[in-house]
């Protein structure tokens, strides 16, 4: 509660961190931070190319003033929920080996190191929004108005984000091999979740299970707000926020009582 208590004191270390993060990936790049905005520019002309074009697959639903791209545009607001939560557990397991530096410094924060992950990986989902956002105007003609409740559906993620960047984090110190694990976790949650295909195209007795996958009723509500213009689904996303709030503690407690180990293990 000490930690969760300090966060507006550690608030311009976290910001300084995600900068960090972010400026390191592009590093020596020539077009620099300009990559996060062409990467999902890139991938999104290949789901369309793909998916529109050579398999001509359709959702399965009328979308009003919807092209041939609605798959494609469906099938990216679902990958950018799904790489939130890949780009966190991919990083977190490292996280603390990688800034062994700080973990002998008594008054140095670790819990901020995946609340930076987390904030990294925010930025560049922002940004393929952005570019969702533009091809939603190419594809439909307009963005719905809803689009503004957008931060309604991903508030109630951040927690669960952060949940599993603190727990990763210290298993990653323990547990080396937590790193392989967690890649074909990675790869079967993109599966696993209404990514892909419509929740509603799935047999009605695997839906339930589906739901319990804590990237669906994000991914789901995503999809509502930005391109249906429907309502987001407020009752199940507060009690969402609730479960996830209570696995964020959880998880920051563990973190901080495992830490203390963190000097003897490294």
């Amino acid at each position: 509660m000490t930690a969760l208590a300090e966060w507006q004191h550690h608030l311009p270390l976290l910001l300084q961190l995600i900068r960090r993060d972010v400026a390191a990936r592009y590093r020596g790049s020539l077009l620099g931070l300009l990559w996060s905005f062409l990467n999902p520019l890139f991938m999104l002309g290949v789901y369309t190319l793909v998916f529109s074009t050579i398999f001509k697959s359709r959702w399965g639903i009328e979308v009003e003033n919807a092209g041939t791209g609605v798959f494609a545009l469906m099938l990216f607001a679902g990958l950018i929920v799904h790489g939130l939560f890949a780009e966190v557990a991919g990083t977190a397991p490292g996280i603390i080996l990688a800034h062994q530096n700080y973990v002998k410094k008594v008054v140095f924060p670790l819990h901020v190191l995946p609340m930076a992950t987390v904030g990294s990986a925010l930025f560049h989902a922002l940004i393929g929004i952005g570019v969702l956002f533009l091809f939603e105007l190419f594809v439909m003609g307009s963005i719905p108005l809803t689009a503004l409740l957008l931060p309604v559906v991903l508030i109630p993620f951040v927690p669960f984000l952060l949940g599993v960047g603190w727990l990763l984090a210290a298993l990653g110190v323990y547990l080396r091999d937590i790193r392989q694990i967690v890649g074909p976790i990675i790869a079967a949650m993109l599966f696993l979740s209404p990514v892909f295909f419509p929740l509603q195209a799935a047999p009605e007795t695997l839906r339930p299970f589906l739901m319990l996958n804590p990237l669906t009723l994000i991914i789901v509500n995503v999809r509502k707000v930005l391109i249906y213009g429907q309502w987001p689904d407020f009752g199940p996303l507060a009690a969402y926020a609730l479960l996830a709030g209570l696995f964020a503690l959880v998880a920051l407690w563990w973190f901080q009582k495992s830490r203390n180990g963190f000097a003897d293990v490294l």
